[in-house]
């Protein structure tokens, strides 16, 4: 962990919502003005889109599975590594992943492939990484080590299928049954390497759906933030001025001396309310290390 070049993570499984959490942050650092770098965490996958279907036909041959959760998947050593190397010094490298044609054009590379590797620009306040494991740990490998903020994002397992499906099928075009056999598929992976970093999570935002999703695979509509509660639970309370949140957000309430129930509407807010002050702080300990 550094105080000249912090690391903050944003991390949860694929349809969770983590972008919208990254939107919140892109506020925060706006307002204050700070220049980060951001890594997404589709870079760090071992393989292009035509190799992982090739490594993943394969490892069905073999009665095997292989998936974007796990380490075969994935290089975490080098995303171990840019986390370090960036708290040491400020530098490191990154890549990109190109998803669609929007992408390819901006990237000038293929879909479905990576953009080569280059070094981190100079002069950057912070490192923001947003994917599947900002707070993974193997037996050779702990990220989190070098996680100066880790934020988990984590939604009910129902509704995080449900956002999955329906993006999956109106942005991607998978059918319903593809999207269920990459769930299926996935979840060894699933509770072995995303479920265990929300354990290590420094503050967790779990939205609650209010409406029926009993049955995700044949939902027809993702329950809307009016539907839902939010569950924020703070791994270190002392942290928090809970008297001021509880003021400032309606309709709040404690369930537990950690844990914080907001109305789903007020998401975005409680996070520039609780994400904020933190990151100011990363600030000012920062300047004072300069």
């Amino acid at each position: 962990m550094s105080k000249k070049h912090p690391v903050i993570a944003v991390t949860g499984s694929s349809g969770a919502g983590t972008t919208t959490v990254k939107h919140a942050f892109h506020d925060i650092f706006r307002r204050l003005k700070i220049d980060p770098v951001v890594i997404e965490g589709d870079s760090f996958h071992r393989y292009n889109r035509n190799e992982m279907r090739e490594a993943i036909a394969k490892a069905a041959a073999d009665g095997k599975t292989i998936s974007h959760f796990g380490p075969e998947g994935n290089d975490f050593e080098a995303l171990e590594r840019l986390f370090r190397e960036y708290g040491e010094s400020g530098h490191g490298q990154m890549r990109y992943y190109v998803h669609d044609e929007l992408e390819a054009e901006l990237r000038g590379s293929a879909p479905g492939t990576f953009t080569p590797w280059q070094d981190i620009p100079l002069g950057t306040d912070l490192l923001f990484y947003e994917g599947l494991h900002g707070g993974v740990k193997t037996g050779a490998v702990d990220v989190t080590n070098y996680v100066d903020l880790l934020v988990g994002v984590v939604p009910v397992v129902n509704l995080e299928w449900i956002q999955k499906i329906h993006r999956d099928n109106a942005q991607r075009g998978y059918s319903a049954e593809a999207i269920v056999d990459t769930i299926l598929r996935r979840m060894p992976d699933y509770i072995h390497y995303i479920t265990p970093q929300f354990s290590r999570a420094h503050i967790n935002f779990q939205r609650v759906p209010l409406v029926d999703t009993s049955n995700p695979f044949i939902a027809r509509d993702i329950p809307t933030p009016d539907e839902s509660m939010v569950v924020i639970r703070f791994r270190d309370p002392k942290e928090e001025n809970f008297p001021t949140l509880l003021q400032m957000l309606p309709g709040s309430f404690m369930s537990r001396s950690n844990t914080l129930v907001i109305p789903g509407t007020k998401m975005g807010y409680a996070m520039e309310l609780i994400l904020g002050p933190r990151i100011e702080r990363m600030l000012e300990d920062m300047h004072l290390t300069i």
